[in-house]
């Protein structure tokens, strides 16, 4: 249901705990406010590390998909479905990952404008109805304009640009991003390119989120990152705020060229 938050003159109100400005010339609802895509930025006040990271977009009141690899729930979804509902200042998305899993995402917006909302977050999941895991938190979302899902697709060789990253070894590599979701890895061995060996390669990119997952081909555990990606002139920049095991955050950063083969 479109609830209506503010008309009139321009102005900030505060209607069912939300406020917004508003032009002369039009209503404006909060339904109107969060189309487009979004992402975590926050978690109770402190950067989100990029692994904790969702994007969300909203198509309409009452349609919108979500993308998450989240580290601790096991979860990958890549732009997942969800139905919303929208009643004042509370949002409701359902989204089924699979038959017997589904995710329940309660927000109650605070504040919202053209470039952040603010909100709080009460997310849980629930396998065959009974809930498996639970999260809430108070969160900052941004607006993101820009979507790489497409501009990834090709062949791409860089290295490390950060002082440390997980899983590098600090030499340069070569990945190679295909359109169905999978990608290859390659290293570099005297001039020849071989391939990595992992049995598990996949990927999906949502606005500016990149989420890789890989399972070494010597068997071993299913490995994950997750990476903010930036593609300008044939050149891609990723950059992630990552937990050290004392608790403290880095940045980890690479950069790849384009290559044309």
């Amino acid at each position: 249901m479109r609830e209506n938050i503010v008309s009139g003159v321009l102005a900030a109100a505060l209607v069912s705990g939300i406020g917004i400005f508003a032009s002369c010339t039009q209503e404006i609802t909060l339904a109107d406010m969060l189309i487009g895509k979004w992402m975590v930025a926050e978690l109770d006040g402190v950067p989100a590390p990029t692994n904790l990271k969702t994007v969300v977009t909203f198509e309409s009141a009452t349609k919108a998909y979500g993308s998450m690899a989240d580290c601790y729930s096991d979860s990958w979804n890549d732009q997942t479905t969800a139905d919303v509902q929208i009643s004042g200042n509370k949002v409701t998305m359902t989204a089924r990952e699979s038959d017997a899993v589904t995710h329940n995402l309660e927000l109650t917006v605070s504040t919202i404008t053209e470039k952040d909302l603010h909100l709080l977050s009460d997310w849980s999941i629930l396998i065959n109805g009974e809930p498996v895991y639970h999260e809430a938190y108070r969160e900052r979302w941004v607006r993101v304009d820009k979507d790489f899902r497409k501009d990834i697709v090709g062949t791409w060789e860089g290295r490390r640009t950060s002082e440390q990253s997980d899983y590098d070894d600090d030499e340069v590599h070569r990945w190679k991003y295909n359109a169905d979701g999978t990608y290859e890895y390659y290293n570099k061995v005297g001039d020849s390119w071989v391939p990595g060996g992992d049995i598990l390669n996949e990927y999906f990119v949502d606005g500016v989120l990149l989420c890789t997952r890989w399972r070494p081909g010597l068997g071993g555990d299913e490995l994950r990152e997750w990476w903010e990606i930036d593609i300008q002139d044939g050149k891609m920049k990723w950059t992630a705020l990552r937990m050290n095991d004392e608790g403290g955050t880095y940045t980890a950063s690479f950069e790849m060229t384009r290559v044309l083969l």
